[in-house]
């Protein structure tokens, strides 16, 4: 790498951090300003909980402080992962504004150094911050991912907590529904499942006062006050279905599944029925779409590089103005791809379809440059 090429991806990388803080921090102050209450009052009630019947208001201030941070660091983590696009396209911007405003391009051609070098440290930084986004997105991101689901109320949680488990059907058919379910130890407290048909009616029921997931299947204590088996076969003391924990709780939290990794997805496409082709799909365009968005990203930088790459000092702010509509239709028409269902086309290829679309137009975008 040239001397050339340093500057110019040091000056990038530079911008893209600075973006990343003015974003990351107008976002998490927007958010603090509606939801203060609730985290001062989330405050003072842990500082109870430890005793501090009176807190002072420097006391309050801190812990607050620390809920705050401990509430959106994970959320910050996703953040990346949504807005590094566009983080991307504005640094590429600023940094060519910067060369133009500083005649650093004039002097490159004086040179004999064509417009398109200059491109090309942009773009090898711009692959290597898409590798770090997939490697947030695949390994960091899922650790987290119970952290993720949390509120404002939640924070300073480390845990999913408990909720009731409303009637959840499984791939067989049955239903399932319980008084208390814990996602964090895979655990169900008065379960009641009941057992249908093919034309939907019921044939048995079984209740368990406790039950945990092991191997595949939940593993129930029926104890003797409780109701046992209703209707026909014998006493029931383990259930094999395809409702585990973590398909409970993605169905539980919509957006849980967004925050699991590929090879995470993956088994819970096997452990999915293939009658339930809505379900199958929706998971589909979450292992691929990712992959969508970031080529999408790939495709906006350089779909918009010709209206910053210039020969002569020039307004650079109309130039941004004609760049912006171009930038935002691409990066929303992967993050659309990736999400929305397109009938008739598997959702393998659907999510990649706006990629393929804005692909001719990037190149021919690029062509564009004079130099």
């Amino acid at each position: 790498m040239t001397l050339f090429d340093r500057h110019i991806a040091r000056q990038y990388l530079i911008n893209v951090v600075v973006l990343l803080a003015i974003l990351c921090s107008f976002v998490v102050t927007i958010d603090m300003s509606v939801n203060f209450n609730r985290m001062v009052g989330r405050a003072d009630q842990l500082l109870r909980e430890h005793g501090a019947s009176d807190p002072s208001l420097l006391r309050r201030g801190a812990a607050t402080f620390l809920l705050v941070a401990d509430l959106w660091w994970p959320r910050l983590l996703q953040l990346f992962n949504f807005t590094l696009g566009l983080v991307m396209v504005g640094a590429m911007g600023f940094t060519f504004s910067q060369m133009v405003r500083g005649r650093e391009l004039v002097a490159m051609l004086a040179g004999g150094v064509s417009l398109h070098r200059a491109a090309v440290p942009v773009v090898a930084c711009s692959l290597g911050l898409t590798l770090v986004q997939a490697v947030n997105q695949e390994m960091i991101v899922p650790r987290v991912a119970g952290l993720l689901t949390r509120d404002h109320g939640d924070a300073g949680k480390r845990d999913l907590g408990t909720t009731d488990l409303a009637l959840m059907a499984d791939g067989a058919g049955r239903l399932f529904h319980a008084r208390v379910f814990n996602a964090d130890d895979g655990t169900i407290h008065d379960l009641l499942v009941i057992e249908r048909d093919r034309e939907g009616k019921a044939i048995r029921r079984i209740s368990a006062v406790f039950a945990r997931w092991r191997d595949g299947g939940w593993d129930l204590d029926i104890s003797p006050g409780s109701e046992g088996v209703v209707g026909t076969g014998g006493v029931v003391d383990r259930i094999v279905t395809d409702l585990d924990p973590v398909t409970i709780t993605m169905r539980r939290f919509a957006g849980f599944s967004q925050s699991l990794s590929f090879t995470q997805i993956t088994g819970l496409l096997r452990q999915m029925p293939e009658s339930d082709t809505s379900g199958r799909d929706r998971l589909e365009r979450f292992r691929w779409g990712r992959f969508a968005v970031m080529a999408a990203n790939i495709m906006a930088l350089v779909a918009c590089m010709h209206f910053f790459l210039r020969r002569e000092p020039t307004n650079m702010l109309m130039q941004a103005v004609k760049g912006a509509p171009v930038a935002v239709v691409t990066l929303m028409g992967g993050v659309l791809g990736a999400t929305a269902e397109i009938p008739g086309i598997p959702p393998q290829l659907g999510v990649m379809i706006p990629v393929l679309i804005i692909t001719p137009f990037a190149i021919a975008s690029a062509s564009m440059i004079k130099t």
